[in-house]
């Protein structure tokens, strides 16, 4: 019989992170949270107005709901995969909730686009892990697919429903507080289903390496179907609760949101390819974002949206530059 015992000899031989690889890898996942600590304290002391207590309060609002997006994606990048149907979800969650607090009151407004966002994630997830497609082919039907279905629900975009006056449902997305406060909440639970459950350990070693990951075991088909359906809800929870604070399901909202949550998730330090990230740094990445567009739209906007447009550009480049970099060196030391 073999002994597998583990040997002072093996745990001697087993490889250690030198001290150059930690301090890379410590670069890479908090390097977002580094600058936007940075782009705030500058923004402080040289743009007038940015430290006022409403624009910071404004940029923690406008960005409370569709920050779940870059939640959900956070465990799809972390598995290696891509979620583009995320943007046209979150618009269809708001529809579906408006639709759903007309006709049937606020249980309907929250129970519906939450299954039918869950539904979206399933078969995205199954069609990725049972056929075997690719999730950028996949996730780019489910986004055509959801936007289409928006159209048929708003009658191509002419009806807009609106929830009723005096609805409970209106009240899940109301004052300052409650959209803040709802997203600390569920990113905290987002941390800790990732770091302090199999679940979470599962998708680290999924996207670390597949193979790996099926011989060690693991119910790889389940555990990427489960991050597809989780994105999708979390996208439909989105804008089903930012429906609830603009009082209608809004139809035109929602194009290139997926954009901007996977630059968000990049950020913060998750690896394209998988198999590294956090949610702490996909909250800093959602942050420095928001901060950049606040600042460029306070600096930049008499020059008009191509300005914008290229700042943002090249502002996720460069990031995604630094990023690439130090994933490279951190392989070589």
């Amino acid at each position: 019989m073999t002994d597998t015992r583990t040997t002072p000899a093996d745990v001697a031989s087993a490889p250690v992170e030198s001290r150059g690889e930690r301090l890379t890898g410590l670069a890479q996942q908090q390097g977002g949270a580094a600058v936007l600590v940075l782009v705030v304290v500058l923004a402080s002391l040289f743009s007038h107005g940015f430290a006022d207590t409403g624009n910071f309060q404004s940029i923690l609002v406008g960005n409370a709901y569709t920050s779940l997006l870059a939640l959900g994606m956070t465990f799809v990048i972390i598995t290696g995969g891509i979620d583009l149907s995320v943007g046209s979800v979150f618009a269809l969650g708001g529809v579906l909730a408006a639709w759903g607090s007309l006709h049937g009151g606020p249980v309907a407004a929250v129970l519906l686009p939450l299954a039918v966002s869950a539904l979206f994630g399933l078969v995205q997830g199954l069609l990725i892990t049972r056929a075997r497609l690719a999730p950028f082919i996949v996730t780019l039907a489910g986004m055509l697919f959801a936007r289409g279905l928006l159209q048929a629900i708003s009658h191509e975009g002419s009806t807009t429903y609106l929830v009723p006056r005096g609805s409970g449902f209106s009240a899940l997305g109301g004052g300052t507080w409650v959209p803040i406060l709802t997203a600390v909440v569920l990113f905290a639970a987002g941390a800790v289903l990732l770091t302090r459950t199999r679940f979470g350990q599962a998708l680290f070693a999924l996207g670390g390496s597949e193979n790996a990951a099926v011989l060690m075991g693991l119910p790889v088909d389940r555990t990427k179907t489960l991050v597809y359906v989780l994105s999708g809800t979390l996208a439909g929870v989105a804008g089903a609760l930012n429906a609830a604070r603009l009082q209608s399901g809004v139809t035109n909202i929602g194009v290139g949101y997926e954009l901007t949550a996977i630059a968000a998730v990049v950020i913060g330090g998750t690896l394209l390819t998988g198999g590294s990230g956090s949610v702490a740094g996909t909250a800093a990445g959602v942050l420095l974002l928001a901060v950049i567009q606040n600042l460029i739209g306070v600096h930049l906007s008499r020059y008009g949206s191509s300005a914008s447009d290229f700042a943002n550009g090249l502002f996720l480049a460069l990031v995604v530059l630094v990023q690439t970099s130090l994933a490279r060196v951190r392989r070589l030391t």
